[in-house]
């Protein structure tokens, strides 16, 4: 007998890390077919290079951890992380953004940490906040999105200029719905004006709006989601939490001055709120693993994007917000935990006036 191996009995979920990142994965395709088809070459070259980045960055670290990187490289977390990353970024972006966001997402936010499972922040939201405080100009350079079939959309060579050379042809930028929200109520003008011609809620729901790589398509991120749901690689808790706060706050802001604060629409299909509903809030690493801890993490990531897109320095705020409710997911994990079987929510064991009455 292996004295290493222990006796059963043992369980099994039915799942596995490669399974459900496989699954997750699959779920991002269609929406992130549509973002690369909506911004054409330089968006294509952009993901690849950051899902390269994201597999070498992982690959070297486990090396120099003297682990196998084969196995972990097959499990497709680093995948995921690079995928996630490359949706978040600006779609013309230059090629060196997304290659230090992989070096802060995979070496300094996971592997420094242990490795899969063992980190404290989503590696992707981590290497998002870094890009857009170190390089606030290429994290805020947005396109207008481009039907693949137009004479204006960047052909092989013109994507290789903008990718790899910083190349951008005029009249191609224009910035997110959020960001013109923001610039036009600092510059005093009535948000009826400011939403005149650029938004529109259908447009919004199907992706026809400017933004991030993968954020633009809200109901394709939505039905993405639902297929996670179906296939319970996620569970409902985080996203309705974090959405019911997010639309709850919107609605109350705009009934008291509907002249200045969005309506709750507006915060669904603009910026990336789905995809972090769905994608990124859910990591069952950087979450609480109780169903009360998991509402409480998700109203508090629902709160912090509304606040931090209303009334701080930055139009979208899902990044930020995820970053902070993971360094509260500990303190949560401890006040939230599950009462254990016989015991009250101290954890002081329930005295029984009939002995027959108590578990066993």
């Amino acid at each position: 007998m292996n004295p290493g191996i222990f006796p059963g009995p043992y369980t099994h979920a039915g799942t596995c890390v490669g399974r459900a990142m496989g699954l997750v994965t699959l779920a991002l395709v269609p929406a992130t077919l549509f973002g690369l088809g909506q911004f054409g070459w330089p968006a294509v070259f952009l993901f690849l290079v950051t899902l390269g980045a994201a597999l070498a960055a992982e690959a070297a670290s486990l090396m120099i951890a003297g682990k196998p990187p084969l196995p972990y490289l097959l499990d497709g977390s680093a995948l995921l992380t690079g995928w996630l990353l490359a949706l978040s970024l600006p779609p013309w972006a230059p090629w060196w953004l997304g290659v230090i966001g992989a070096l802060v997402a995979i070496p300094l936010t996971k592997q420094v940490y242990g490795g899969i499972g063992q980190n404290l922040f989503n590696p992707a939201m981590v290497a998002r906040v870094a890009l857009l405080v170190a390089f606030p100009l290429e994290m805020t350079s947005f396109t207008a999105p481009l039907s693949p079939w137009s004479a204006n959309a960047p052909d092989f060579a013109t994507g290789l200029a903008v990718t790899f050379g910083g190349a951008i042809p005029d009249g191609f930028s224009g910035a997110t719905v959020l960001g013109q929200v923001r610039t036009g109520l600092s510059q005093g003008r009535d948000l009826g004006g400011i939403l005149a011609g650029i938004y529109d809620p259908l447009s919004g729901a199907f992706g026809w709006i400017g933004g991030s790589m993968g954020e633009t398509s809200a109901l394709l991120l939505l039905l993405g989601g639902l297929f996670l749901l179906q296939r319970r690689v996620i569970t409902w808790h985080i996203p309705v939490s974090l959405l019911g706060a997010l639309v709850l706050m919107a609605s109350l802001m705009h009934l008291i001055n509907p002249a200045r604060y969005p309506d709750a629409m507006l915060h669904l299909v603009s910026g990336a709120t789905l995809l972090a509903a769905f994608f990124i809030a859910t990591d069952p690493v950087t979450s609480p693993v109780s169903p009360r801890g998991q509402l409480l993490f998700g109203a508090g990531c629902g709160l912090l994007i509304y606040a931090i897109r209303t009334w701080a320095g930055y139009p979208e705020g899902v990044a930020f917000a995820i970053v902070l409710m993971n360094a509260c997911t500990p303190l949560i994990d401890h006040y939230a935990r599950p009462r254990i079987y016989g015991r009250d929510r101290r954890g002081v064991p329930i005295e029984y006036a009939d002995q027959a009455e108590r578990p066993r």
